[in-house]
This record gives C-alpha cells, sequence and structure tokens, in this order.
C-alpha cells in the first residue's frame, strides 16, 4: 500500500481528499502545515507527497526547496489555485514532479498518483519521451527527433499538459485555465492559435496534436506524419 503526504491546510479539503484517496486503497497522513510536512517528510519514506503552494507558515515552494534540499526525492505532486506560467515554471524548477490546478476532481488526482508511482524509484528523472519528443520538465526543454525546439512560456505549459495526458483528451476550457490567468482575457480561438503554434513547431515527426469534436484535443504517440 502506497503511503502518501497530504499538505493541505483546508480542513475540508483535506478531510475529502483523505476519504477519496484511502477509497482508492492508499495510506494517507494529512498534514495541515509547512513545518508539519517537513517533520513527518523527515520520519517516513513517503511514496508521494502532495503539496499545496498557500500553507499558513510557508509558501509550498520553500517547503518544497526543503524537501530536494535534505535529499527527499519522493515524487511532488503540487496543489494549487495560481495558474500563473511563473509559479508552475517556478515549481517545476524547484523539483516537482508535477501540478494540479484547483478545482480538481479527486479521481484527476488519484490518476496523477497512479501515474507519479509507476515512475521508476530509482529514476528521478524529469523526462518524458512521446515519440520523438523528448521533454525535460525540468529545464523546460524539448527535443524533437534530437533537435531542440524553442517554445514560448504559454506554447510550453500548453504542451506540457497535453504531454502529461498522452492519450487522453483536455478539453480547450481546462487548457485555457491552465494556460491563461483568471483575470486574463483570453480570446474564444487562443487554444485553437497555440495548438496551431505548437503543430508548427513540432513538425510532421513531433506527435500527433488530434483534434477531438466537442472533446478538445488530445496528443497521440504517433507521428504527425502517419496520420
Amino acid at each position: 500500500m502506497a503511503r502518501i503526504l497530504l499538505v493541505e491546510d483546508d480542513d475540508a479539503l483535506a478531510r475529502g481528499l483523505t476519504a477519496a484517496l484511502r477509497g482508492e486503497g492508499y495510506s494517507v497522513d494529512p498534514a495541515p502545515d509547512g513545518e508539519t510536512a517537513l517533520e513527518m517528510a523527515r520520519d517516513e519514506p513517503y511514496a508521494v507527497i502532495t503539496l499545496d503552494v498557500n500553507l499558513p507558515d510557508m509558501s509550498g515552494f520553500d517547503v518544497l526547496k526543503s524537501l530536494r534540499a535534505n535529499g527527499c526525492r519522493a515524487p511532488v505532486l503540487m496543489l494549487t489555485a495560481r495558474d500563473s506560467v511563473e509559479d508552475r515554471v517556478r515549481g517545476l524548477d524547484l523539483g516537482a514532479d508535477d501540478y494540479l490546478l484547483k478545482p480538481f476532481e479527486p479521481a484527476e488526482l488519484a490518476a496523477r498518483l497512479r501515474a507519479l508511482l509507476r515512475r521508476p524509484a530509482s529514476d528521478p528523472s524529469p523526462i518524458i519521451r512521446v515519440g520523438n519528443l523528448e521533454i525535460d520538465r525540468s529545464r523546460c526543454v524539448i527535443w524533437v527527433s534530437g533537435e531542440q525546439i524553442d517554445l514560448r512560456r504559454r506554447e510550453w505549459v500548453l504542451l506540457e499538459r497535453l504531454v502529461v495526458r498522452v492519450g487522453k483528451g483536455g478539453s480547450k476550457d481546462r487548457l485555457a485555465a491552465e494556460v491563461f490567468g483568471f483575470d486574463e482575457a483570453v480570446a474564444p480561438n487562443a487554444i485553437e492559435v497555440y495548438i496551431a503554434r505548437l503543430r508548427r513547431k513540432l513538425g510532421p515527426q513531433g506527435p500527433a496534436i488530434r483534434t477531438m469534436r466537442g472533446l478538445g484535443y488530445v496528443m497521440e504517440n504517433t507521428p504527425a506524419a502517419e496520420t
């Protein structure tokens, strides 16, 4: 049974997530603040840590930095209501393995945890490969067939969201919420524009990004040239 450290200061949310994850068969230890989380992580080799960014005593970024500085190699999933590109990149640079934008469904959290638990414990590499695409989430760098491709920040966030859901659809509304801030004016066709840019930059050798009518977009392992 995988043991999870759930760092969340919202008591009602923490109780709900704890119950849901225990229902999935996990052993869950909730922590209400950063200091408690650090103490618990020192005493227990957790399989996964879910970490809220906004905590009452310190930021989740500071907790993450301390965890990595103290040698904690457990995968860390950031839970955040902040959807700015800068915050996401900061978390990844500090050693986060994934992030989930609030609000979310417990089923999606459970799916993200399963994906992190499938990662070999001896391999802390943030490298993800989809066909000829190789993405380094720690440095925000990608390669297609060995050639490095330059992306702008929003292109990077959109690509990363498609990669972590490879084979599964992502709605335009969900993708827009993850790429743009809540206070930003977003044109109705904004995601279509960024999808077109990604397709152009990934080229025929990169993985196909397929349009799913009424459902959004899905990235596939098949090169675009073969679709």
